[in-house]
């Protein structure tokens, strides 16, 4: 298992200064570690001061809304998955005012003998609004709205996300395990309708690494990238990479902000695979090897553009999308499936 500096790039702060450079980091698909991105935020520096410091600064903010987090018992170490079988979980789910959540994760951070409470995917100005202000990523576009997870130490479950990921560990340390896309065979993926949060999990990355039901786990396993940071650091994850994420102090916040910087429009790849799954997936083999090529030449290109031995005035809609083509191909596919 590779560390950060074997193989994933590392960035100062003063390396990501505007909306230019995050576009530089986002175009190359690659992790990227950012030593001391949010180290001068007010609430960096209210949580390294003491737990019940960095509670309170979030919890000034709070504005009396509900929320629910995953509350598991004391012997889970916060190891939130299924339970002993894929249609049931460890954990339950409470829902109360944010800062009860926030009361009962301080309590938990000092008696090892309470349930571990975890607290995530809160969008910030709805939850905690005035907390952005204060404590913001200057490169982020402001379109860009960041989320917060509160905690006390966990894992959580190896799994991807369909948007790229600015991670900004706020208060504890976390350890991010990484696994490329094309990893998702070897990880023994669970069901994609019956999920913790939304995304389906690793079966495997969570079972140990002599699991005998899960033989090519071991590939997996060598090619994962393990990263540490500290308060104040950053990860950049690009979308579909997935990601075990250990919050290894009893008390932890992480910042995040997801976006997908190469969007044209509301129509996401991850709708566009669930509907090629039902027309495709259970065609006979000779007729999905077919369609394989079709996809390549038109989707994938690994060739170049598929019109590229015509002009550009001739190439219709599979013109550039920016050019009115993207709402024509999008009508098209909308009637053809107002037709079936």
């Amino acid at each position: 298992m590779a560390t950060h500096a074997d193989i994933v790039d590392t960035w100062d702060a003063g390396d990501l200064r505007d909306v230019q450079s995050l576009a530089a980091m986002v175009s190359a698909c690659r992790p990227v570690v950012i030593r001391g991105l949010c180290a001068d935020w007010p609430a960096v520096h209210a949580a390294a001061a003491s737990v019940e410091h960095g509670a309170a600064y979030v919890g000034q903010f709070d504005a009396g809304t509900t929320a629910e987090a995953f509350v598991g018992s004391a012997d889970l170490a916060g190891r939130f998955h299924y339970g002993d079988k894929v249609d049931g979980f460890n954990f339950v789910r409470d829902s109360a005012g944010i800062s009860e959540h926030i009361r009962q994760i301080v309590v938990s951070a000092t008696d090892r003998e309470a349930s571990t409470r975890y607290l995530g995917s809160l969008p910030i100005d709805i939850h905690l609004p005035g907390f952005t202000r204060h404590n913001m990523v200057p490169a982020m576009p402001p379109s860009v709205a960041p989320r917060i997870w509160i905690g006390n130490a966990s894992v959580i479950a190896c799994h991807y996300d369909t948007y790229d990921n600015l991670a900004c560990v706020v208060a504890g340390r976390r350890r991010f395990t990484l696994y490329p896309p094309d990893a998702i065979g070897d990880l023994y993926v669970g069901p994609i309708d019956h999920t913790m949060a939304g995304q389906p999990v690793s079966l495997a990355a969570n079972a140990g690494e002599a699991d005998a039901r899960y033989p090519r786990f071991a590939a997996a396993r060598d090619r994962a990238l393990v990263v540490d940071l500290d308060a104040g650091d950053a990860l950049y994850l690009p979308k579909l990479w997935w990601h075990q994420v250990e919050a290894t102090s009893p008390f932890n916040i992480l910042v995040n902000y997801w976006w997908d910087n190469f969007s044209i429009g509301p129509d996401a790849p991850y709708t566009a695979m669930l509907l090629s799954m039902i027309a495709i997936a259970e065609r006979p083999e000779a007729e999905r090897a077919a369609w394989r090529a079709y996809f390549d030449h038109y989707v994938f290109r690994p060739d170049g553009h598929p019109l590229a031995h015509l002009p550009p005035e001739k190439h219709g809609v599979l013109g550039r999308m920016a050019s009115g083509n993207y709402g024509r191909i999008r009508a098209l596919v909308m009637r053809l499936l107002r037709d079936v």
